[in-house]
């Protein structure tokens, strides 16, 4: 089964004949290509062309992370279902306004629904979000009255800043208190792990969508403009809540992530590299776990959730069957 590859470490990526190979000051690692989805890179680390060829020839997406955690940037092989005919269907629907916005308000109401499934989970473990849930529940309702995606999307913000209040019940940790969402830097620790998650979220979808035939540059509820990529970030409106929000909870909750895994600095409040660790191994947990998908009648991965999602916009792209966002069922 291949895997996500995570390199914390500084050294060296290089092809080793039939593979790949890590190596820092004191240590060679090989990496079987076989079992290698795709690759993130947090530490200082070079490669070559001869690597970047291999890559290349097994479709394997190599993605950098900066100091912070967060996303700098991919390389990606050279696309195998990159497809004209879709980017013209993209931009077609965002170009008309109507449409366009018709698209916007599904990733939210689809993003809204899952943060209310979120709240209606713990509130049922008495954490007692009953006024937020209906609170959320009576701005949601102004979700179809807007004309515009800028008007869109303060609806959304102010849904999201009711949901972030919520954050301070669910945790049990005192040290972990949330005043308001902070970005660049973040603030507090929770700020920090949610812009952590976030960004490999963002990622997770990126690497997605480049295997199908929608262009990640093309998104509807983020306006496209010279922003490199916007279609991951609205499908990761979706997810955020189900996958991150989720394991953020766990993690302070069970004491996996403590504040001794964070730094202070100038730029704010930084994750320390085992605290990075420990999130992405029950992010990873997260992502392979399964649920039953109503439609297809078996068992599917959240990771597949992301993949399924994409094959049903781009339906919805192609005129061949509406889109209807994901939404928990539990």
């Amino acid at each position: 089964m291949k895997e996500t590859t995570y390199i914390f470490s500084n050294g060296s990526l290089r092809r080793k004949d039939n593979t790949i190979c890590f190596e820092t000051e004191n240590n060679k690692k090989y990496l079987p290509i076989e079992h290698i989805k795709e690759i993130f890179i947090f530490g200082e680390v070079d490669i070559n062309k001869r690597l970047i060829g291999y890559l290349s020839q097994k479709e394997i997406i190599l993605s950098y992370f900066n100091y912070y955690g967060y996303y700098m940037g991919s390389f990606y092989p050279r696309k195998h279902y990159n497809s004209g005919f879709m980017i013209l269907k993209q931009s077609l629907k965002y170009n008309d306004k109507t449409e366009r916005l018709r698209i916007a308000k599904k990733f939210v109401k689809g993003a809204v629904k899952n943060c209310l499934k979120i709240l209606k989970y713990y509130n049922r473990r008495n954490k007692n979000l009953k006024n937020k849930i209906d609170v959320i529940e009576e701005i949601k309702s102004d979700i179809n009255k807007q004309q515009e995606i800028s008007t869109l999307m303060s609806v959304e913000a102010a849904i999201k800043k009711e949901y972030y209040d919520a954050f301070n019940k669910i945790v049990n940790n005192e040290k972990f208190k949330f005043e308001k969402r902070s970005k660049r830097p973040p603030k507090d620790y929770i700020n920090t792990l949610i812009s952590f998650g976030n960004s490999l979220i963002y990622t997770y979808v990126l690497n997605e969508i480049y295997k199908t035939h929608l262009d990640p540059r093309i998104g509807f509820l983020h306006t496209t403009n010279y922003r490199r990529f916007t279609l991951n970030l609205d499908i990761a409106e979706i997810f955020k809540p189900v996958i991150g929000d989720r394991t953020i909870f766990k993690v302070i909750n069970k004491n996996i992530i403590t504040e001794d895994d964070f730094d202070k600095d100038t730029n704010g409040i930084i994750l320390k590299e085992n605290g990075k660790k420990r999130f992405i191994e029950k992010i990873e947990k997260r992502l392979k776990q399964t649920i039953k998908h109503s439609n297809l009648k078996k068992r599917v991965s959240y990771r597949r959730l992301i993949r399924l999602e994409l094959y049903k916009l781009q339906k919805h792209v192609m005129n061949e069957k509406s889109y209807k966002p994901f939404v928990m069922d539990w």
